[in-house]
Parts: C-alpha cells; structure tokens; sequence
C-alpha cells in the first residue's frame, strides 16, 4: 500500500464501510460477511486527481459520460473541469450523479477583457474584470452558484505564435483573490510566464495552473511564488511537444525549435519550483491539444518523474498534495480511517516505476467497485446526452426583467470570437402596448465575417436537450435592419435558416425543414428530438453596426 502519507510502501489491509476507510493496517482483519478481494502482489493507492480539464465537445472524448468513463478507467477519482458555465453546473451535478463518474469540481472563470479565456463565449461563461472592485462584484456574483474554486486567466502571452491577449493586473488579482478567499474559493490562474507568475505569487494566488516557459525560473521569481503560499500544476503533458503515438520531430528545425525551448523551460521550472520547497501538485489540460482524458493524468506523472521528480514524489503530486491545494485533503488523497474511500488498484510498483500507473487492475469511488473484474458495467455511461425533456411550446416572450427566458434560462450573447470581438448589447425594452420585446444591438469587429446574436437556451445551462417532434418549426416576431438567422443547436451539432426584417413588425415561421447544418461539428440528420438552444444572430461588415427586436418565440 501506498498511502500518500509520507511513509514507505508497505503491506496492508484495508476495510471500506458506507464509502469511507473503517479501518486499515497489516494486522486489520476482514469482518464477517465482508466481501473480500485479494490484492496480494498488487498495489493500493488514492485515487489520483486531475485538478486542470476541459470537458469540452472538442476533446477526446468529447461527451460527458464517456469523458467519465475515460477518468474512471485511468484511476482518476477527482478531477477540477474549467470550462463549463455557471447555470449548466447544476444539471450537470444532477447528470453526473447518475453516472460512474468521478468527483468533478466546477470552476468559476474570470479574465480581463480581450484577455485568454474571454476571447469565446459570452461573460455569463467568464466574467470579464478589470478594476479590484470589478474583480469582487464578480466573484460575490458567481458565489451562488456554489463553484468549487476559480479560474482566472491572467496572463495574456500566447507562447510567441500568436499576438497576445491582455493580462490581469497586481491590483485587480489581489481583490479577486482576497474576495474569493473570504467565500472559501481557492483561485487557480493560467499563468505562463515568469513575469506574471511573480505577480501570481505578490497576489498570494493559490495554484498557478500551468508551466512557466518563456525563460528559466531564477532565484528571486522563484521566491516571490513560494512567499506567496502558491503552488503549481505544471500541465507537462499538453506542452509535451510530441506527444504519445505522435511521429517524431526534429527540434533543431527551426519550425520545432520554440516549442522544444519552451517544453524545456517548462521541465526545468517544475523541478526548480519543487526543489524550492514550491508544492507541484496534478493537473494536465486535458481535452486541449492532444491531451485526450484521462490516460493523459498518468503521462502528467511520467513527465514530472523526466523532469526530475523521483516516481514517489510524482505519486505525491498526483494525490495527497493536490487533495491539499484543492483543500480537500481532510476527505480523500490518502488511505487513512476516515477518509473517502476512493482508491485504484495497481498491478506494479509505480513508486519504483512510474509508468506502471498505466496497470490499473481495479477502481474504487465513494468505496464502489466501478471498474475491474468484478465491478458491474457502465451500461449508464452508454449514451451520449441526458434523456431529451418534451419541449415546451412558448420559448420566450421577453416579459420578464431579470435576463431570463419564459423556460427560465440565462440568455447569453454571442458575439464572435476572438482578440477583437463585435461589441453587442442585448436588453429587454418596452414594445408599446405588446408588452416587451428583445433589443439587439452591435457594432461589428474589423474582421472577415464579424457576427452577433442572443443565446435562448432552452434548459438550464444548455445541458439537457428537449424533444420538438411534436412541433413544425419556430414562429416570432421581428423587426431590424436586413438579413439574420434563425440558429437551432442540437446534442449533434448547428443548424440554421435565414429571415429578414425590416422596420416594421411581421411574423416569421421557419419550419424545421428549413434548418441547414451549420458547423463542421455536425453529427447525422436533423431528428428534432435532441434540441439544446436557439439563436437569433446576424452579421454585417466590419466596423457597420446592427439592430434587431425580436418577441413572442414559441415552437408551432
């Protein structure tokens, strides 16, 4: 057993009562009617932590169940996912409690504007802050809907290949790490670069989520973060130049030779930073550039180990210490009485040989067995998407003054992406005596295809789709400046239909029959049976402005 306590492995029993460790010791004996399962020759550790994912459609996998499946199946018991909303934590906590699935902890994002981590989506997603009272009104705002932490995207360099994005400054870090300390957060920040990692340490942040790697750490950067109580997960495996199953490349090609210089100070700053006494606790990244979920966690461990790290201090990082950073050390991270019984099976000795992580035999959450021989199959992590709701026929109709829709859903805009993005301004105003309508206004980005619109989601956070066969199609009212579109999002992809409005109100109908794929992500027909928002958007050229007013959105 290796406990993740400090003391050498050794030889142990373990008994697990109601998901918690009863007992456990080498004179521990089972108790009557236990179920018993020998583990003789094999190893017993925590279940290892991934405190940096991104579930996204993106990822390998892509989908929520089999995203759980691939963590389960690597021994990763706990993991930190930062790139869900805020409204979609809530149902996605209620799906992931009828999964075999890992703990996962939801992180609140926030950035500067045209900052990383800003450059998609909208700021219901991730709050864009630039003041320290900005900085607080933001995390006050996302305290009720319970984060397990926050993510700040605070340092704007993009690695050299790209023009950079804004970062966060001293003053407005600080207030957000005091305000989300006085509500019990702990703050994450993407941070890359040696400068911003000694505003990280100043700002007393909790854990820099990444490799430093524009330049080697020196002694006084190096003090500044182990002064400021900061610790690091190095994210090794999504810098890792070539990454498994990858063709070899050359690194003295000069198209290679950045990424290599970069992964290398990256190597070097991990093990300077541990050697300083800094904690290196585990995340990875995952779901980003090639570091598909869950096997990539193991690799993490192989990387800290060629950076220097001995295979138990590896160990370490991937349990017990990052249970300690993510403050949850008192529950789980090592097998003490007491503790959450949340264990994985090992046939090796990966304290001797850190690649013997990739043995797992069996795995153990809350104290079940949920992957090995004999545990039961994941036959509730089969499907791809929560079963579809039966859809409502009124979607909005903008009466009501607090942003959300007749479904009660958060409508978010969507303007595009990127460093300069469209400036759009959505609201609800009065329509003389029908009531009240939707407002949409931008002025488009210089760029090539600049767009704006207003998210309809039509369950919370977007997360459980709904079935519209019963339906024809959608019907509104509209007025505006030219031509839009109608946008219908599926579990399997985008559609949309084009209209037109002038300065007078008409109805629209768009039949379904109309919707075209709209995105290259786009899985199979149209069904109708897995929708998951709708969309009113519309683009011009840039530097033009738009308008549009919309009301009364049903399905018919």
């Amino acid at each position: 057993m290796f406990d993740a306590t400090g003391a050498a492995p050794h030889l142990a029993n373990v008994v697990i009562r109601n998901g918690r460790i009863a007992e456990v010791g080498p004179e521990v004996k089972a108790p009557r009617g236990a179920r018993i399962i020998d583990a003789r020759g094999e190893a017993l550790l925590p279940g290892f932590y991934d405190l940096h994912t991104h579930w996204t459609p993106g990822g390998v996998p892509s989908t929520t169940p089999q995203i759980a499946s691939a963590y389960v199946a690597a021994g990763v018991t706990t993991v930190s996912d930062f790139n869900a909303a805020p409204e979609s934590w809530a149902p996605r906590r209620q799906w992931l409690s009828t999964l075999t699935a890992p703990h996962v902890n939801f992180a609140a994002r926030m950035s500067t504007p045209g900052g990383h981590g800003a450059d998609w989506a909208d700021t219901a997603t991730t709050k864009w802050v630039n003041t320290p009272e900005a900085a607080r009104a933001a995390v006050r705002a996302l305290v009720p809907y319970k984060p397990d932490l926050i993510k700040a995207f605070t340092d704007g360099w993009r690695y050299g290949a790209a023009p950079d994005n804004t970062s966060m400054d001293e003053w407005t870090l600080t207030a957000l790490v005091d305000e989300a300390h006085k509500n019990d957060l702990k703050v994450f920040t993407h941070t890359v670069s040696v400068d911003r990692g000694e505003v990280a340490g100043r700002a007393k942040v909790d854990v820099i989520t990444h490799s430093l790697q524009d330049r080697r750490l020196d002694a006084e950067a190096i003090e500044i973060i182990k002064a400021g109580g900061t610790s690091d997960t190095p994210t090794l495996a999504v810098y890792e130049p070539v990454k498994p199953g990858q063709p070899a490349r050359d690194p003295e090609d000069p198209k290679n030779r950045q990424g290599f210089l970069k992964f290398d100070n990256a190597l070097h700053n991990a093990k300077a930073l541990y050697d300083a006494g800094v904690t290196i606790a585990l995340g990875t990244d995952a779901g980003m550039l090639g570091a598909p979920h869950g096997v990539s966690t193991l690799h993490e461990m192989e990387l800290m180990v060629r950076a220097g790290l001995t295979p138990t201090q590896a160990l370490m990082a991937g349990t017990a210490l990052s249970a300690k950073v993510i403050n949850q050390l008192a529950d789980r991270g090592t097998i003490e009485k007491g503790k959450r019984a949340d264990l994985v099976l090992i046939k090796g000795e990966p304290w001797k040989t850190i690649g013997d992580v990739r043995k797992t035999d069996r795995v153990f959450i809350d104290g079940k067995l949920v992957f090995g021989p004999g545990a039961p199959p994941m036959t509730t992590n089969e499907a791809t998407t929560m079963p579809s709701l039966p859809a409502k026929a009124q979607i909005d109709d903008f009466e009501r003054e607090d942003g959300r829709s007749s479904l009660d859903t958060l409508r978010t805009d969507d303007p595009d992406g990127g460093l300069d993005r469209t400036v759009e301004i959505s609201q609800v105003i009065a329509r003389g005596d029908q009531g009240k309508a939707l407002s949409i206004n931008a002025r488009m980005a210089m760029k090539a295809k600049p767009s704006a619109g207003v998210i309809i989601p039509l369950t919370r956070g977007s997360i459980q789709p709904v079935d519209a066969r019963a339906f024809t199609g959608v019907r509104f009212e509209v007025r505006g400046d030219g031509d839009y579109a109608l946008g219908v999002s599926t579990s399997g992809g985008r559609w949309a239909a084009p209209f037109s409005a002038g300065s007078t109100w008409k109805t629209v109908e768009i039949p379904f029959s109309a919707l075209k794929g709209a995105s290259d992500r786009n899985k199979g027909e149209w069904t109708g049976a897995d929708l998951t928002e709708v969309e009113f958007m519309g683009g011009r050229k840039g530097g033009e402005k738009l308008w549009l007013e919309v009301d009364n959105v049903v399905f018919y």
